[in-house]
């Protein structure tokens, strides 16, 4: 490590707290880059890791700046990947400090972005960058994957990094998604899945009239109670050793009718699916197609349209990675995490594909929210808790996951 290069930053980058704060004061809201990847990489190039930053974009799209470093030339490949993209601050007022402060106060460093995951990038980064200054000749390689476009639409970020490396010849091993997993302690949990995401949308068709001649009309919002009622009637199913059971959730019912003489022409319904891995989006959308078409019958006019998505169901079984990533969160916290599958998607859906991935991260109970902010004390134990996994790792690297 050239530590002398190191030396030209204002912070030491060792430092989790101070890598945080850096990272938070960069502005970087999706899709705009904010410095926060300059960063990193002023971070990760001197000290010795070879960093490209691509971009990508389609029509329609905005264009997004990504992040790939590596340093190691040798298998295993230790992957450690998150975004530093962070959601509006909505309403700045709101906040009792400025939002890309990073200040540190009582104990909490204040900032959007802090707790998803700014704050658990950088104690990953740091543990890195002291692993590999204690471990010079340790074999194996360390990558960061890193985007700019998870709390967006997710279209220029992971998944297109992923294929450009692996396009150039890039192969990983294992993976460590510094999400924000904990909901109330640093021993709380891990997750080694995520269920998938359907979003549908039912259009049910009547015929516009006057309320005081019925006979002439067609209510659809009869049609629409019913096929609601059909598509809630039963469990999707019972869930599975890994996973709750899938969930539907209704999100709009609309009309738009701001007459109350007169018999809409249609009826609206949004629905959104966070399914586990007993489906696919397509069986998925076979099985609400059967339970709307058996309500339907032959009176009611509907069009069912399911979103395309790129959230699906996933597991990465328990096995012997689980089981270090495990390890060292009870060797550092005295108590052994929960493995879940709960929550909403990550980028771990298009990791996947290319190795086993578990997250692990900070408390995540202010993300997204006004005066997000992360516990120092935190920050240390996420730093000290991928010290010990890679340590773990590249003494003992991994033996082949289950699949």
């Amino acid at each position: 490590m050239d530590t002398s290069a190191l030396a030209d930053l204002a912070f030491d980058p060792l430092d989790p707290v101070a890598l945080t704060q850096a990272l938070v004061r960069c502005a970087s809201v999706t899709p705009h880059e904010g410095g926060a990847l300059a960063l990193i990489d002023a971070v990760l190039s001197p000290a010795g890791y070879r960093v490209e930053r691509p971009v990508f974009g389609e029509p329609g799209t905005p264009d997004v700046e990504n992040l790939y470093a590596r340093i190691g030339t040798q298998a295993p490949v230790f992957v450690i990947a998150g975004h530093t993209d962070v959601v509006p601050v909505g309403d700045a007022a709101a906040w009792t400090r400025d939002p890309f402060s990073g200040a540190v106060e009582g104990g909490l460093l204040h900032g959007r972005g802090a707790c998803d995951m700014k704050g658990g990038l950088a104690a990953m980064m740091a543990a890195a960058l002291r692993f590999r200054r204690d471990n010079p000749q340790a074999p194996g390689s360390i990558a960061f994957l890193i985007t700019g476009d998870e709390e967006g639409p997710a279209i220029n970020g992971t998944a297109k990094l992923l294929a450009w490396a692996h396009e150039r010849g890039e192969r990983f091993d294992h993976c460590l998604l510094g999400e924000p997993t904990n909901p109330a302690a640093m021993s709380d949990m891990i997750k080694i899945g995520r269920r998938g995401s359907l979003t549908g949308e039912l259009v049910v068709h009547g015929k516009q009239g006057h309320v005081g001649y019925p006979h002439l009309a067609e209510n659809p919002i009869r049609g629409m109670v019913r096929l609601l009622a059909a598509l809630d009637a039963e469990p999707l199913d019972g869930g599975t050793p890994y996973f709750d059971a899938s969930n539907l959730e209704f999100t709009t019912v609309d009309v738009g009718n701001p007459a109350s003489n007169v018999v809409p022409a249609q009826a609206r319904a949004v629905f959104n699916i966070r399914f586990n891995d007993i489906w696919t989006p397509d069986t998925l959308a076979q099985e609400l197609e059967r339970r709307l078409a058996q309500a339907a019958g032959n009176s009611v006019r509907y069009v069912l349209t399911c979103k395309p998505t790129n959230a699906v169901a996933f597991l990465t079984q328990p096995g012997p990675f689980v089981a270090m990533v495990a390890d060292a969160v009870e060797a550092q916290t005295g108590q052994r995490p929960a493995l879940s599958t709960t929550g909403g998607t990550s980028d771990a859906r298009f990791i996947k594909s290319y190795c086993p991935v578990v997250e692990y991260g900070v408390v995540g109970q202010t993300m997204h929210q006004v005066n997000e902010c992360v516990a120092v004390a935190d920050l240390l134990t996420l730093e000290a808790i991928t010290h010990r996994l890679l340590t773990a790792y590249f003494e003992a690297p991994a033996a082949p996951d289950p699949q």
